[in-house]
């Protein structure tokens, strides 16, 4: 799916892989479950380009459900997968601490486990090898992501700037659809270590400039950062007066 010149989409609102596509080549951000690999396939068939043509992944966080295909690329096309350091165990199978589901209702949760165990997300395919990156880096990959630390999630989350997208990518530090409860719009995600932590560090999106917040489950909104910022803020503010 094309959501702009330079930015496409596979996968749904249930987990969602990103694309940014220029002349020197695709940046792939967050690499959802196994069984998206054909239609990351078939994406990059559809702008006249092949998995030789990725040069890079750049993982939001090390969360099962984003590392999907990246091993894959690299195994089979040399493709370096990038993620915080501070992610790096957890991207490599590290066990992550266990963490409250909270809200849920069985519709939403049961389909957000079907859709993930049929894309093989009962069998993930952890990196063997990544290549650590920090707050503030600027990533030499099509696009020039750079790396804006989020902390909350997990430890290492982090948002990705991509200028040329008009987009910033966050992986879990938002969600615009809850995949355990179905609703849709800004809010905090769920399966955060540190939900406290994770709002702080929405401050950091205040200056971003960019059109798309990307999550990595829901659909893109279309308006800037700091905005949406404020929506997660009011949501968890509603949530905790429940």
């Amino acid at each position: 799916m094309e959501l702009g010149p330079h930015l496409r989409r596979i996968g749904n609102d249930v987990v969602a892989v990103h694309l940014v596509v220029t002349d020197e080549g695709v940046t792939v951000i967050d690499a959802g479950l196994p069984g998206h690999w054909r239609e990351l396939v078939a994406e990059l068939a559809a702008v006249g380009r092949t998995p030789d043509d990725v040069r890079g992944v750049v993982l939001t966080h090390g969360d099962s459900d984003h590392v999907g295909f990246a091993e894959r690329l690299r195994r089979e096309h040399g493709v370096p997968i990038h993620v915080h350091a501070a992610d790096a165990d957890r991207a490599r199978g590290a066990k992550a601490p266990g963490t409250s589901w909270g809200a849920w209702r069985p519709g939403p949760t049961l389909g957000f486990l079907a859709y993930s165990a049929r894309r093989g997300g009962l069998r993930p395919s952890h990196p063997s090898e990544v290549v650590e990156v920090a707050d503030g880096d600027v990533l030499d990959l099509p696009g020039a992501p750079r790396v804006i630390g989020l902390p909350g999630h997990s430890p290492g989350s982090i948002a990705v700037h991509v200028p040329v997208a008009d987009a910033v990518f966050v992986g879990d530090a938002l969600t615009t659809r809850h995949v355990l409860t179905g609703r849709t719009g800004p809010a905090p995600a769920p399966f955060t270590d540190d939900a406290a932590a994770a709002l702080r560090s929405l401050d950091r999106l205040a200056d971003v400039a960019a059109g798309w917040v990307v999550p990595g489950h829901g659909a893109p909104w279309r308006g800037t950062p700091a905005a949406a910022a404020e929506l997660v803020r009011a949501a968890a503010r509603e949530a905790s007066a429940l």
